[in-house]
């Protein structure tokens, strides 16, 4: 379970930077993290940190499918974390 959480808090840390890396890329007119990154890191369980992300680089906010999207993917991610808990316990 400590492993699990490791892996998840490492994963939303991502999730956060990246989200700022790329407010700052946009800015800059550069290279920029494809979408699709962003919804499998969500999947895979990064998406507190990507919500967070959006919440304090102000990134993304203006597209409905992250504004939606993300706290969905999160609300799927909890019921996931409950599920793993319950089977390991």
């Amino acid at each position: 379970m400590k492993i699990l959480f490791g892996f998840l808090l490492i994963l939303n840390i991502i999730g956060f930077l990246m989200m700022g890396i790329d407010k700052k890329r946009s800015q800059k007119s550069q290279w920029r993290v494809p979408e699709k990154r962003f919804w499998i890191l969500g999947i895979l369980g990064a998406g507190i940190g990507l919500y967070a992300g959006m919440k304090v680089y102000r990134h993304k906010t203006k597209h409905r499918a992250f504004t939606v999207g993300m706290p969905f993917i999160i609300l799927l991610n909890l019921l996931v974390y409950v599920f793993i808990g319950l089977v390991i316990n």
